[in-house]
This record gives structure tokens, C-alpha cells and sequence, in this order.
């Protein structure tokens, strides 16, 4: 769908790790890798990348859920909107005007929405991109027939875990990691930066109260707008909670 194929290019760097399931499975469909024209189906798993942008997406993904005995979404795009789904907040042609010497030649859907708006999803791998082990943990998961082992912590547990100061507390620095679930490790925290919350709102998380301390902590109402509305910011929680401080 829309997205900008990261999230493939994890699965095709998976290499050794993808040569050990490889006997396993067959890859019908996958252009990213293979030249291969997807067969009609039906098909026990298919990923899904990109947001549903665009007219074609909506047909496209309706097909796709009748013939897909497990549909996955992959990549902040797909689970949640994406960047793209930024337009959401504001009107689609107020940014058209500003991109496309003519923007009347678009042929697009008014707002960037994740599959699950529109069709079941079975699983979700979050990010942007997706992490390779839990990629990998959930393709084990599906061959041995078990429910993929995905934890739902906060990125806060990876920088205890791996030793990582916090960079709200020594620095003043804005971060989400106490309400983005874990996936990357805390790449961005143990550079000195903050959290941008690219895996989305873990469950349960509250936003208000880490808002409130940014806030408390001299940060600028519309600092604290940017930082939940971003990669992941169409997610139910970073969007209602962008949405009180507009």
C-alpha cells in the first residue's frame, strides 16, 4: 500500500535467519525480492505494508483479506497510518496545493488510515521499520503454530535493561518512551535523543500524565503537540492526546 518499503527491506536482511525457514515456506509474491507474480491464492500468510491511501488500496486489501488465511500488518504505516496520516489532522487539499503543480491529476482517499480500519488483522508488527526479531519471532511463531511471544512493555524496561540514562531526567529532553512500546532497544535514547515513539502507544498507556510532566518541565504546548502527533501520531492514544493541546 503507501509506505516507503522499509519495512521489506527488514524481512530481505534477514538472510541466514530467512535460509533456515526457508524449506518451510513459499514465497508466492514479494517484489521487493523476487521477480515472482503472486498466484491467485488462497494463501495461508500474507504482510501487508502501507497505509490505505488511495482508492485502489481499499479494493486491494478487501481482496487480499478473502483469500489470506492470516493477514499481517507490517511497519507504522500499515498499523497505524504512517507519517502520511499526518494529512488526517487538516485538509487533504491545503497540502495538494503546496506538493503538486497539479494536484486535480491525484487520485487519493481523503485521509491515510491502518488496514484495521477497513478489514481484520491478525497480527501487527509495529515500527518504523519493523525489528528483525520480532519479525522473525512471529514467522517461527506461525510455522510451529503457536501465538507469536511479542511483549508489551515500555521502551522505559530497554533502557533499564540495557543500562541507558534517562534523558527526560538528566537531560529536559522530551521522550515517549514511558508510553511506545518496545522494539528497536532504545536506539534512539542510548544516542541522546528522545524516544519518537515509532512502534506506537504500548496498552494501557497514559499519555495525559507524560504530557503533563513535559509540560511541567518548561516544555512548549506545541513541542508537546509535535511530539505525540509524528511517525506513529494517528495511533488512538498519541491522537487524542495531540488532539488537547491543539
Amino acid at each position: 500500500m503507501a509506505s516507503c518499503s522499509g519495512c521489506q527491506g527488514v524481512l530481505v536482511s534477514c538472510e541466514d535467519e530467512l535460509l533456515a525457514i526457508a524449506g518451510a515456506i513459499d514465497i508466492v509474491h514479494f517484489p521487493e525480492a523476487s521477480s515472482r507474480l503472486a498466484e491467485e491464492g488462497p494463501f495461508d500468510v500474507v504482510l501487508v505494508e502501507g497505509s490505505i491511501s488511495a482508492p485502489e488500496h481499499l479494493e486491494q486489501i478487501k481482496a487480499i483479506r478473502e483469500r489470506s488465511a492470516v493477514l499481517v500488518t507490517v511497519g507504522a504505516c500499515a498499523t497505524s497510518g504512517g507519517i502520511q496520516a499526518l494529512r488526517n489532522f487538516g485538509k487533504l487539499e491545503d497540502f495538494a496545493d503546496r506538493v503538486y503543480v497539479r494536484p486535480d491529476y491525484l487520485a487519493t482517499l481523503e485521509t491515510s488510515t491502518p488496514v484495521a480500519d477497513h478489514v481484520k488483522v491478525d497480527y501487527e508488527l509495529r515500527g518504523c521499520p519493523i525489528a528483525k526479531r520480532q519479525l522473525l519471532e512471529l514467522l517461527t511463531a506461525i510455522l510451529k503454530g503457536r501465538r507469536p511471544e511479542i511483549r508489551n512493555e515500555s521502551l522505559c524496561l530497554a533502557c533499564k535493561r540495557y543500562g541507558v540514562v534517562c534523558v527526560m531526567v538528566a537531560h529536559g529532553i522530551p521522550c515517549l518512551g514511558p508510553v511506545t512500546v518496545n522494539g528497536c532497544g532504545a536506539i534512539c535514547p542510548s544516542l541522546g535523543r528522545g524516544c519518537y515513539g515509532c512502534f506506537g502507544p504500548k496498552e494501557g498507556a497514559n499519555t495525559q500524565a507524560l504530557a503533563q510532566r513535559m509540560l511541567d518541565m518548561g516544555i512548549p504546548r506545541e513541542e508537546v503537540l509535535r511530539s505525540f502527533r509524528f511517525i506513529t501520531g494517528y495511533a488512538e492514544a498519541f491522537r487524542e492526546e495531540s488532539v488537547r493541546h491543539e
